[in-house]
């Protein structure tokens, strides 16, 4: 975090955005220093990091701060309106570092990656956008985006490597480890053996392949194209840093030379210049209002979430045995049109009278205690229909999230879907909740939206082939489990129960590859009419299937 490379990388920000810049990165840095800090024990390591978030929360609400790293951030977030309550997760995950940290694997690893600095970068992208100059991704580059994060995080773990090793702490995924014997003991006890030499150079010839994503600036503008650019660039040059450290990577961080950091930002910074200087920016405005400090937004802290509503009428969730409970249950929300039409409305009034039915269902699945809810939003056959009606259904569910019903429950929120055509703020806005909801322990709601199963399976079958061409996987020895893993979403879960409303009998496309065992209940009511009790009403017939998956009866 101490590496001068992120100062000169914020040099090449526009100046009206420097000082937002550096108060995040300082931020950062300060919740590092606090959880790596050697005169003190795990636990009150952990406190610290605690204390200083807690004191952030408490001081965004009233404006200020004493401590110069905070008033800064605080500042920033009100003149240019920044939501920070994303960041929650990512101190959460700094703080937990103080415990010793194990991944099983490289999933594993990526998850914490992508909670401990995706939320940071968001941060500094919202700063661009809100200047005039935004940072954009292109929607079909969203996975070199998160190599890009990976990449960064295996760099910084490779160049701490030493600091990380004096605490007791490795950084890298056990399925790393294993594929060189003996490296993981060698490197706890500081021997620079061969096999922890080859573990080494193997990673930073990965974080080398990860940072090196050029497409992924292509059609940004040319300043924030230069800041990614040049961030890659330093990068490599710092792993190159790290391959010819050799045994000294044990007893120091290495540095890239004065002169290699010469030539990668020298012409960065005229490019920077010429292009901002092209540029009209905007200006932080006044400082946003705060709210009294004794009312903070229950969207800034996960500990104030509360439970769902209650039923109109009172009813309570059945009680249903844990073995016979479905871990994962989705849902094709059919015949918002039909019933629409039934009541003499345009059809797009049945989708704006959908979405409460669908906060019914989140409502039902936390009380009943479901582990996973899946919705069937919008499909990729769906662009076929009446324009009006698929603005109606994009901007009901835009509309959704930003108004944010379900935003102080237990909801893990994510989308499953590809983002061609979509709106671009609606991609930003699933992104966003995805990001802010990432580590809640509650109901996992998958959206589906712009998905298609054929279109899905088509996808990963191209990833598996990139993998099996670059080398990461044999093809002779693809099996299921490597094709699970090259899904959109690893961790979803196979469906159990595949419920249909408005009264038709087919699955449309709808998860195939996780729906090959769901058992399927098929009701009559409209998308509309149906409430919780509907939900409750499918587990509760599911509980009573036998389900043999194959196998005889007993």
């Amino acid at each position: 975090m101490h590496d001068p490379g992120i100062y000169a990388l914020i040099q090449l920000m526009p100046t009206v955005l420097r000082p937002a810049g550096w108060a995040l990165w300082a931020a950062a840095t300060v919740l590092d220093d606090l959880a790596d800090q050697r005169d003190a024990e795990p636990a009150e390591r952990a406190a610290r990091v605690e204390a200083w978030t807690q004191a952030l929360h408490c001081e965004l609400a009233a404006g200020t701060s004493r401590d110069p790293v905070r008033h800064a951030l605080v500042d920033s977030a009100l003149r240019w309106r920044l939501d920070l309550s994303s960041l929650r997760g990512a101190m959460i995950s700094t703080r937990d570092d103080t415990r010793g940290r194990h991944f099983a694997d490289w999933a594993a690893w990526r998850a914490w990656c992508n909670g401990a600095i995706t939320p940071w970068v968001d941060q500094v992208r919202h700063l661009f956008e809100r200047a005039g100059a935004p940072m954009t991704l292109r929607l079909d580059r969203q996975q070199d985006y998160q190599w890009f994060i990976d990449g960064a995080r295996l760099t910084d773990t490779l160049t701490d490597l030493s600091a990380d090793l004096a605490q007791g702490d490795l950084f890298l995924p056990q399925e790393a480890l294993d594929a060189f014997p003996g490296a993981e003991d060698d490197l706890r006890q500081g021997s620079w053996s061969q096999a922890a030499a080859a573990l080494v150079r193997e990673l930073t010839a990965l974080a080398r392949q990860w940072v090196t994503r050029p497409a992924m600036t292509t059609g940004m503008h040319p300043g924030a194209a230069t800041v990614l650019n040049t961030a890659a660039s330093l990068m490599r040059a710092q792993l190159d840093a790290v391959d010819a450290a050799g045994h000294a990577l044990l007893k120091r961080a290495p540095r890239p030379s004065l002169a290699a950091r010469t030539r990668i930002l020298a012409p960065a910074r005229i490019r920077s210049k010429l292009a901002w200087s092209l540029t009209p920016l905007t200006a932080p405005g006044p400082r946003r209002p705060t709210v009294a400090a004794s009312e903070p937004s229950p969207e800034a802290d996960d500990t104030a979430l509360r439970p769902p509503p209650p039923h109109r009428d009172g009813v309570r969730p059945p009680q249903i045995a844990a073995d016979r409970m479905p871990a994962h249950v989705a849902v094709i929300m059919d015949g918002n049109g039909r019933w629409a039409e039934q009541r003499g409305l345009p059809r797009p009034e049945g989708h704006r009278a959908g979405t409460a039915a669908a906060h019914e269902m989140v409502h039902g699945a936390l009380e009943i205690g479901l582990r996973h809810l899946t919705l069937y939003a919008f499909s990729t056959e769906n662009w076929k229909r009446d324009t009006e009606e698929i603005t109606t259904i994009l901007e009901a569910i835009r509309r959704d999230l930003d108004e944010g019903p379900i935003r102080d429950l237990d909801v893990r929120q994510r989308w499953l879907g590809h983002p061609d055509k979509l709106p671009q703020e609606l991609v930003q806005a699933l992104l966003r909740e995805e990001r802010r909801t990432s580590t809640r322990t509650g109901l996992t709601l998958t959206v589906c939206i712009n998905y298609g199963g054929r279109d899905e399976i088509t996808r990963t079958a191209a990833a598996l082939a990139q993998a099996a061409h670059a080398g990461d996987i044999d093809p002779h020895l693809i099996g299921q489990d490597d094709f699970a893993r090259h899904l959109p979403h690893p961790d979803m879960p196979d469906v159990d129960l595949l419920w249909r409303t408005g009264n038709e009998q087919r699955i449309s496309n709808f998860l195939p590859w996780h729906t090959s065992y769901a058992e399927l209940c098929f009701t009559s009511d409209y998308w509309p009419d149906v409430d919780r009790r509907d939900l409750w009403q499918a587990i509760t017939e599911y509980s009573r299937r036998q389900r043999r998956h194959g196998g005889a009866t007993r």
